[in-house]
């Protein structure tokens, strides 16, 4: 039986570098799935196949939901239905923290403005800003800006989140915050996709961790599996060089 992310034979080239070489992968709903790899793998290029971020080779196949991911009305749906926290933050920085939480429910979804509001302050109280509603994001730090961020992605109320590497920008101290809120996200039922370089929080977290290297799933399993007892020589190699570092 399909996953709830469903997919097939995913090629995605850059000009003449193949970046994922016929990927196949099955997400269960309400799975959290941590991608772990080295840098240029092309575990963030797995992730942004999913919305549709980047195109795909025609012969691939992904489905989130039942909903193939293709361009024209289809894509819509999938792009409601799947949140996506990226390295940068990305929030509109005219914007109050509260509007920039706000804002897709009311354009998208069709929110009136006292729901959206009520759903917003609800969601920056859950990552632990909500005293930081009315301020600009300038004036938050990177974790802070973070939690906004992932507050933005729940306010859709996806069936799916992805995150590409949604720490790797911040400083050290502030990892720890947002790894928080993504735990405790983790316990809620929502499917989660997180490409992530923090092997503690894949540890603990994940239900499935993937080892990715060239493109290739090169070994899947349960934490266990992957951290105590890696069947790739690759995996064993990359996981001793990142853990012993």
């Amino acid at each position: 039986m399909p996953g709830y992310i469903h997919i097939r034979n995913l090629k995605k080239s850059f000009g003449s570098f193949t970046a994922l070489h016929g990927i196949d992968l099955d997400i269960a709903e309400g799975e959290v799935v941590c991608v772990i790899g080295p840098s240029g793998s092309g575990k963030s290029t797995l992730i942004r196949c999913i919305n549709l971020l980047e195109d795909y080779a025609a012969d691939s196949t992904i489905t989130v939901g039942g909903t193939p991911v293709q361009r024209g009305r289809a894509l819509e749906k999938v792009r409601a239905d799947v949140g996506m926290v990226f390295q940068s933050f990305n929030l509109f920085p005219h914007l109050t923290v509260l509007r920039n939480v706000m804002l897709a429910p009311m354009r998208v979804r069709h929110l009136p403005e006292a729901e959206a509001e009520q759903r917003a302050r609800e969601l920056l109280r859950r990552v632990g800003i909500g005293e930081q509603a009315d301020k600009f994001p300038g004036k938050l730090s990177g974790g802070q800006q973070q939690r906004v961020a992932i507050a933005r992605a729940l306010a859709m109320e996806p069936k799916v989140m992805l995150f590409d590497e949604p720490t790797s920008a911040l400083d050290p101290e502030m990892v720890g915050e947002v790894l928080d809120v993504m735990k405790s996200l983790a316990g809620t039922g929502v499917t989660m996709l997180v490409v992530t370089h923090e092997m503690g929080f894949a540890r603990q977290v994940a239900d499935r961790v993937i080892f990715m290297d060239g493109g290739r799933i090169v070994e899947s399993g349960t934490p266990a599996q992957i951290f105590d007892t890696p069947q790739e020589e690759r995996t064993r190699n990359f996981l001793g060089a990142v853990l012993n570092h």
